[in-house]
């Protein structure tokens, strides 16, 4: 899928951003409940927007910062596979994070094994305040018909990631899936969706706490469009519900 971005939504403070972003590795829609990783050599370029739709600017209501993200592929290996990425987020007064993860991708190590992750996201510049420093793991299985299902856990910095009212909310669980349809074969025999339909949803009242649902369109096997709505579990941090849309491009080297 895209790097998840995506995605999902770095949680500012009120004070310095009406609003906030997260900025991680390869996600699934809000949240990054995927087992993909970015293959070895392969560069992922996104921009992701978050805005909202007939609603007045008023505080914690507009749009959160522009990402712009760069994922990378690291490793040579087909069964084990790792990304580091950086998000730039604007405006905010910091911003730059950084991301990670490595995994094994399904059948990796045993037949039919489900795929495996662990990475850590939204690791700030500034101690204190963006700081949020979350590590996750999941788990990925295909199911014949369904699409593929993602189950994940996440745990982050007691003192940064907190709900609206300043109490510490720092972990949880993440759901997600997809399904892909109306599959094309290029010129060079790659076959791939040219639809897919994703949604995810992450616990925790905290700025990282939300999902939706939205549609992926593959202009080729490497450049998407993702769009749809996104919702929040606390909006006196996100504010009410916001439309997003999702550039993605994959540059092979």
């Amino acid at each position: 899928m895209k790097n998840i971005k995506k995605l999902a939504v770095i949680g500012l403070t009120a004070g310095l951003l009406a609003g906030s972003a997260l900025a991680t590795p390869s996600t699934t829609y809000w949240t990054p409940d995927t087992t993909d990783i970015q293959g070895y050599n392969v560069l992922h370029l996104g921009i992701d927007n978050y805005f909202t739709v007939q609603r007045k600017a008023d505080k914690n209501a507009g749009a959160f910062p522009t990402d712009l993200q760069a994922e990378y592929g690291i490793l040579p290996f087909d069964k084990v596979q790792a990304e580091i990425g950086i998000d730039y987020l604007e405006p905010s007064d910091y911003p730059f994070f950084f991301n990670a993860k490595i995994g094994t991708p399904e059948g990796a190590l045993f037949g039919g094994s489900p795929a495996l992750n662990v990475g850590i996201f939204n690791v700030g510049t500034q101690k204190g305040v963006t700081d949020y420093d979350i590590v996750d793991a999941m788990i990925g299985k295909t199911i014949p018909y369904f699409g593929r299902l993602f189950l994940g856990g996440y745990v982050g910095n007691a003192k940064t990631l907190v709900n609206s009212d300043g109490k510490s909310d720092n972990a949880g669980v993440m759901l997600a899936m997809d399904h892909g349809f109306w599959n094309v074969k290029e010129k060079n025999g790659d076959e791939y969706s040219k639809w897919v339909f994703a949604a995810d949803w992450m616990s925790g009242k905290n700025a990282v706490g939300g999902g939706g649902a939205g549609i992926y369109y593959y202009f080729t096997k490497n450049i998407s469009l993702l769009t749809g709505p996104v919702f929040f579990n606390d909006k006196g941090i996100n504010g009410e519900w916001k439309w997003t849309t999702q550039l993605d491009i994959n540059v092979p080297f």
